[in-house]
């Protein structure tokens, strides 16, 4: 990262005319997550494609791999909006980066099977301190639910029929690696699928 990108507070919003150009949709749909390093994303981009091919469920496809922070959210597409957007994105990365490690498979019942995340303190602290971020400056209420970090490979096409099958395979495939947290990422939804829309850096990444 360099100077300039510090000086701005280490936040790197792309594209950001988008707030005011596309005006014929007045909402748009955002989340924001820990994204892995390139080598990782590869390694989980190539499991979902295995699901897709293998077990026909391919919609984890639409999104980078990703750990959710904040899950989606609608927000209006105003220049207020968009300002107060680039707020909470800063503010939601305050603290130094941090390990992630994640090892093997799991699931949620017979609907998702993710690459399983462990839980840390650092991890549960970002977690706060980004959902605290965007209820502050965007009134986004926090999830309710526990937070279960993970990184999801097959779900929402996923047929019954063939989850014991797949959950078979998954479960038989040992995968452990750790990359560092370095920043936060916000992601929003172009209609298709989920691309990347801007960052905020921890501290000494």
């Amino acid at each position: 990262m360099n100077n300039e990108q510090r000086r701005f507070g280490r936040v790197l919003i792309l594209n950001y005319s988008f707030f005011l150009v596309h005006y014929s949709f007045p909402m748009q749909l955002y989340f924001l997550a820990l994204l892995p390093d390139p080598a990782i994303q590869q390694e989980v981009t190539a499991f979902k494609e295995t699901a897709r091919d293998r077990f026909g469920s391919g919609h984890a496809l639409k999104s980078p791999p990703h750990i959710t922070l904040v899950p989606p959210f609608r927000l209006e597409k105003t220049p207020e909006s968009g300002e107060a957007l680039e707020v909470a994105l800063r503010d939601a990365a305050p603290g130094p980066s941090f390990p992630v490690q994640l090892r093997d498979f799991d699931r949620f019942g017979q609907r998702v099977i993710f690459v399983h995340v462990q839980l840390s303190e650092a991890l549960i602290t970002s977690q706060r301190q980004a959902a605290d971020a965007f209820y502050r400056h965007l009134g986004v209420k926090p999830e309710t639910r526990p937070f279960h970090p993970h990184l999801t490979v097959a779900f929402r096409d996923l047929d019954r029929k063939v989850f014991p099958e797949a959950w078979a395979y998954f479960s038989g495939i040992s995968y452990q690696r750790t990359f560092t947290a370095e920043r936060v990422t916000l992601l929003r939804h172009n209609g298709q699928r989920w691309e990347i829309a801007g960052d905020s850096y921890f501290s000494g990444a």
